[in-house]
């Protein structure tokens, strides 16, 4: 199998968990993976956000990808590589499947004002050619279709409910009530309407991102700890009394259901991604009014919290997965026909299919 994305370790988003995670129950399941990512090849960063490589020489990509010869093949992400890969699939005549992870649309429109028609125009055309494109809710999917997506497919996410789990809570130094708030420190994630509320206890932020600077600066009263990793973010998460959820533009919010695992109740809107994982009173709450959503999510019992997400599991999303993938029958191509002979002529050279 080949996963090719433009998002991938060492960066720190949702996309890169999922991938992530994907790939790892693949492995043990005894899947052969490679993973085409950008830091294989030649990049520049992102502007506007330089820990975001974008691949603009990616050479031997197109030998490397026919010579794996992959059964199946997955474009997880819309970028260079992803671009180049479809391109690869269509004239080969490989059927393949996409992900629709991000709202790219509203994420530019949030930096450039680029309209969205343009954008969603774009993403329609890159996915068009898929025989499925996975999409993590039900909202999405329905908010995909009405924007004239075809051949949608709901492919949840899971949670390590031993790593984030509620006995992991602990005593930190600042007055509670906690409202923490994970994840990228960007203008598309609306963290202000978070900052700006006066809320008794404290407002704690993990994570990074181009926006940090601003923000620490604009609302001194809030804790910026950095990124946080491992055991430290399993720590952060049970310990707070309400994990704070304030973006309008993500496709699902993984950092939602860690949360939940952790034992600590959602307040977020009511928009796509939270409205298919939070409920009302049960393991958190949505409301266009986020201080309102803050209060009544303080209420809500942790014990429910945890039970809501026991469902959201790795490996019963890598099995919808696995389900859905495009099978790919091999023809010979002047490509592949040139390597089997060279391989042929040459010693005998296992080749390495780890990424």
């Amino acid at each position: 199998m080949a996963l090719v994305t433009d998002a991938w370790q060492p960066q720190v988003n949702g996309v890169v968990t999922t991938l992530t995670q994907l790939v790892n129950e693949l492995r043990q399941q005894g899947h052969e993976v490679r993973v085409f990512h950008p830091y294989d090849y030649q990049t520049l960063p992102m502007p506007s956000y330089p820990s975001i490589p974008l691949v603009w020489w990616a050479k031997d990509f197109r030998r490397q990808l026919i010579e794996w010869q992959p059964d199946h093949l997955h474009i997880a992400t819309e970028g260079p590589l992803g671009w180049r890969a479809r391109s690869l699939a269509r004239k080969q005549a490989w059927p393949f499947t996409t992900a629709y992870h991000t709202k790219y649309p509203e994420y530019v429109y949030a930096r450039t004002r680029l309209p969205l028609k343009l954008m969603y125009s774009l993403l329609r055309q890159f996915h068009a050619p898929a025989q499925t494109t996975f999409a993590p809710s039900d909202h999405l999917i329905t908010e995909l279709e009405q924007r004239g997506f075809k051949h949608l497919k709901r492919l949840s996410r899971g949670v390590d409910q031993t790593h984030f789990h509620p006995k992991k809570r602990q005593e930190l130094p600042y007055l509670r009530p906690i409202y923490l708030y994970v994840g990228r420190i960007a203008t598309e994630k609306n963290l202000a309407s978070f900052l700006r509320l006066t809320l008794p206890g404290t407002q704690i932020v993990v994570g990074d991102g181009p926006d940090r600077e601003y923000l620490s600066n604009r609302y001194p009263k809030a804790i910026f700890v950095g990124e946080k990793f491992g055991e430290e973010l399993a720590q952060y998460y049970a310990s707070a009394d309400v994990f704070v959820f304030p973006s309008k533009t993500d496709t699902f919010g993984l950092v939602n259901i860690e949360a939940m695992a952790s034992g600590t109740p959602v307040a977020a809107y009511p928009v796509t991604g939270p409205i298919d994982i939070v409920q009302n009173g049960v393991n958190g709450y949505l409301d266009d009014n986020l201080f309102e959503a803050i209060t009544e999510a303080l209420s809500v019992k942790r014990q429910k919290v945890r039970a809501s997400v026991e469902s959201f599991q790795w490996n019963s999303v890598t099995q919808d997965f696995l389900a859905n993938l495009a099978l790919i029958k091999h023809h010979p191509s002047p490509l592949n026909q040139a390597t089997a002979q060279a391989t042929n002529q040459a010693s005998p050279v296992a080749l390495s299919k780890e990424n």
